[in-house]
């Protein structure tokens, strides 16, 4: 057995020792003490389409200032944006059929793929590892590794057994890496499951009603509701229990009314759940359907300012807010959801098209887009806090949607 030391020589490296543990110590709390310049979070970021000019504007809520703008994303005139699961990459879905990755802490596009002729929107999966594009042409649905943007999975919506196809809407991601999307032409949905790999397991619902236009997932990911353009109406999939089929659900809702011109499709998406209530657009009136989420009847019927194109409701659930299609589209009204009465109205410009909550509710984003100008408002006083110019302002999304089902 190797003897110690003497005990001047023990003493000499026991000092050695402390010595280089505290140069050690130094020199990492100096490098912990200048990392933070270099470094944040996403959670308070959100992208903002600049439909103009095909950018991205990234915008620091906590700031109330643009920190960057990505260029180069093709045509944005029907953009949208999901998230990766750390919420550092966006992925443009652009009307043109461009699927752009964007890293939004560099400010950098790190891949783009033209995956088809004209798109409408996508999701990406419970797991993070698969982004889905909607196409109108070709009809279908590509699904690409969300890493590489390789090529997973070609979808086509074909109808019946023919050669011909469908445009796809109302995509979304599911619980157990599935996506469900609804086909305009053919009137069906379908859920393609992923659970097993990259190939997938598909289910086809026909007969579903007439040109089913979106969709939305609720916030759970247990039910897939679609719009109906074609007819008044929308139906439910259970996606615990899809043997069970197709429902109707607010069937007949017009009686027979004369619908009035629809200048722009309303939109569906897991926004308005509050509660135990859903609040939908109804297709060519200038109301707002209220939708119990238990019997899923309908319960009321709220009369607003226009044709309703956007309908979300505040995180807190205490309100919904809906913008208004042409001619229309200059206001903001606020509904409450315990009386389900107008309890607010803004008039932010001209051309409001989109709106976005933050995480907690403290702030809602506003997009101009005749007036050139994305607006911060809080909530509750209605007082604005931010305007920031920006090009024809579309489509806002924040990045704590990086965790939310369907969105």
């Amino acid at each position: 057995m190797d003897q110690l030391p003497p005990t001047r020589e023990r003493q000499t490296v026991g000092t050695t020792m402390r010595n280089c543990v505290v140069a050690c110590c130094v020199l990492f709390l100096g490098a912990c003490s200048s990392a933070p310049s270099s470094l944040r979070g996403t959670a308070d970021l959100a992208t903002v389409i600049a439909r103009a000019d095909g950018q991205v504007a990234i915008l620091d809520t906590t700031a109330h200032q643009w920190t960057g703008k990505v260029a180069g994303l093709g045509d944005l005139s029907h953009a949208s944006i999901v998230y990766s699961r750390n919420g550092q990459f966006a992925f443009v879905f652009g009307r043109d059929g461009g699927l752009t990755k964007v890293d939004i802490l560099n400010q950098t596009i790190v891949g783009r793929a033209m995956q088809a002729g004209n798109s409408i929107g996508g999701a990406i999966s419970q797991d993070g590892k698969l982004v889905a594009v909607a196409n109108y042409e070709p009809g279908g649905v590509r699904v690409f590794d969300s890493q590489t943007l390789d090529l997973v999975a070609d979808i086509p919506a074909t109808i019946g057994k023919g050669p011909d196809r469908s445009k796809v809407v109302g995509l979304v991601d599911a619980p157990g890496n599935r996506f469900v999307f609804s086909l305009w032409d053919s009137g069906e949905i379908w859920i393609v499951d992923f659970s097993s790999g990259t190939t997938p397991e598909i289910t086809r619902f026909e007969n579903i009603g007439t040109q089913p236009y979106d969709a939305l997932i609720t916030p759970d990911g247990r039910y897939y509701i679609a719009g109906l353009f074609g007819e008044d109406g929308m139906v439910m999939i259970d996606l615990w229990h899809p043997e069970n089929g197709v429902r109707r659900i607010l069937d007949h809702y017009g009686k027979g009314e004369t619908r009035l011109p629809v200048y722009k499709m309303p939109h569906l998406e897991g926004w308005a759940v509050a509660g135990k209530q859903a609040f939908v657009p109804a297709v060519g009136r200038h109301e707002v359907l209220v939708i119990d989420t238990d019997s899923w009847k309908e319960t009321g019927r709220i009369a607003v300012h226009g044709q309703p194109v956007f309908v979300m409701a505040h995180p807190d659930g205490k309100h919904v807010w809906v913008n208004f299609s042409v001619p229309d589209y200059d206001t903001v009204q606020i509904i409450d959801t315990e009386s389900l009465e107008i309890s607010g109205e803004l008039k932010p410009g001209t051309g409001v098209l989109h709106m976005e909550f933050s995480p907690r509710g403290d702030q809602v984003w506003l997009s101009v887009r005749d007036d050139n100008k994305v607006i911060g408002y809080n909530p509750y006083t209605l007082t604005r806090f931010a305007e920031l110019p920006l090009p024809s302002p579309s489509g806002i999304f924040m990045s704590h949607r990086a965790g939310q089902t369907g969105l």
